[in-house]
């Protein structure tokens, strides 16, 4: 069974991780498309403001064309290196009014983006006539070759458009001819969280999804773990019965085959032995039959026969009781209340106060302490004892059916597992309440509540 269980506990977690993993590929999906499609917007909304720079300002365009040719004719004339003339481009004096001028169109036409930008330098060509081509410049996008805008680094940032110009041009009586190629680089502030409200239901359907999977999963879990427990609780109930059974049975069974002996039957003091003993075993599996039946009952199903009684004189009647059968066990008691009178079933609070004194005996106390105090409107019990304790794991289940404490060398203290249960459901029938407090090794305190 545990084996089973165990298995399929793996083959759960190992299906959930599966589900799991195929769920974060299908949301993975769904933002990289999200992604892909708002670049696309993007550009094309971008593409809708500015077609070139012409729309931006003439007159700074008319300025760039004409630093372009003063360059190129610098270079043909041999006046300037092709690094001069990269760091002229791009040292550029209408490098920031350009700049202000596109951020403030953005600004206007799209309002309700936040975007900065960068325009790059990639390529620096001139072709002659008669000359091969001279490549003054060409390089991959580098925000070092920022012409204009204000990015910092491309790391984040997407390309628009690339912008590819033509200059013609005569120098000394031959034609010449400029190839310029820069790029727009656009990072939009805040992106991400454009992209995740609009994934906001597959998102969270895809949330809701897992930790359903998750709590189906859990609740299942538990589900198995409840119902091993409750094999194993069935098991040990039926090996413990049947322990318990045995005893008066056997003893039953040699007594009867003791009482076919003549010589037995004819020595009335022998005889008289034999059938007490068999009297005193029949009770005790009546009295084992009549604690199983009691137990099979909830809370609400017991009758109780309530009546008015004196609460510290009835204590002190089952403690002298207890102290009848148990003589070597020291009992104490400090009743800090006079004369509290309660409505109490007499018969079954007897039989549960008594369980929780011989489950004390049971685990190992020799000395015992019953206390009463009143609180406000409540009134308590409680009955502390230097048994071997209980531990924190175990004390959630002590009031379980057929539950035992196995620790320490008392596991094998006999009993059903039935008598704190049935003292649980003794207290909560008179709506009162049981807790303990204990610690391995230094007993426990069992305090009952009643309603005054």
């Amino acid at each position: 069974m545990k084996q089973r269980i165990n298995l399929l506990i793996t083959l759960s977690v190992f299906a959930l991780l599966i589900l799991s993993a195929v769920q974060y590929y299908l949301v993975k999906t769904a933002y990289d498309y999200k992604v892909a499609q708002f670049h696309t917007e993007i550009k094309n909304e971008i593409a809708q403001v500015s077609h070139n720079y012409s729309d931006i300002d003439s007159v700074l365009v008319s300025k760039k064309e004409a630093l372009y040719k003063l360059l190129s004719e610098n270079y043909l004339q041999g006046k300037k290196t092709k690094s001069e003339i990269r760091n002229s481009i791009l040292e550029n004096e209408y490098q920031n009014a350009l700049t202000q001028k596109i951020q403030r169109k953005f600004a206007r036409e799209l309002p309700d983006l936040k975007i900065d930008f960068a325009i790059v330098l990639n390529k620096f060509i001139l072709y002659q006539n008669a000359k091969k081509t001279d490549t003054i410049f060409s390089q991959k996008p580098f925000i070092q070759n920022k012409l204009y805008g204000n990015l910092a680094s491309l790391n984040h940032a997407f390309l628009v458009r690339n912008y590819v110009g033509t200059t013609n041009g005569t120098f000394e009586n031959q034609d010449y001819k400029l190839l310029t190629e820069d790029s727009m680089y656009i990072s939009v502030i805040d992106w991400e969280l454009i992209i995740l409200r609009r994934m906001a239901v597959v998102l969270t359907l895809s949330l809701l999804s897992v930790f359903t999977l998750i709590t189906l999963f859990i609740i299942a879990i538990k589900a198995l773990i409840k119902q091993k427990k409750v094999s194993d609780v069935k098991t040990d109930f039926i090996n413990n019965i049947t322990h318990e059974l045995k005893t008066p049975l056997a003893t039953l069974g040699i007594s009867t085959k003791i009482l076919e002996q003549k010589n037995i039957r004819e020595n009335d003091e022998n005889f008289n032995a034999i059938i007490n003993t068999i009297s005193r075993q029949n009770n005790r599996l009546q009295s084992l039959i009549d604690q199983v039946l009691a137990n099979s009952l909830a809370e609400n199903e017991i009758e109780l026969q309530k009546e008015k009684i004196n609460t510290e004189t009835f204590l002190l009647s089952i403690i002298e009781d207890f102290k009848i059968g148990n003589p070597k066990i020291t009992i104490e008691t400090d009743f800090q209340t006079q004369k509290t009178v309660l409505v109490l079933d007499k018969f079954h609070l007897t039989t549960a106060i008594l369980n929780v004194l011989e489950n004390a005996v049971k685990y190992g106390s020799n000395n015992i302490s019953v206390k009463t105090r009143k609180h406000q409107d409540q009134f308590s019990v409680s009955i502390e004892d230097d048994g071997i304790g209980i531990s924190k794991n175990k004390q959630a289940l002590l009031f379980e059916k057929f539950y035992r404490v196995e620790q320490g060398n008392l596991h094998n203290a006999k009993g059903l597992g039935l008598g704190l249960y049935y003292v649980d459901q003794i207290i909560k029938a008179h709506q009162g309440s049981i807790a303990v407090i204990s610690d391995l090794g230094k007993g426990a305190v069992f305090t009952i509540m009643f309603k005054v």
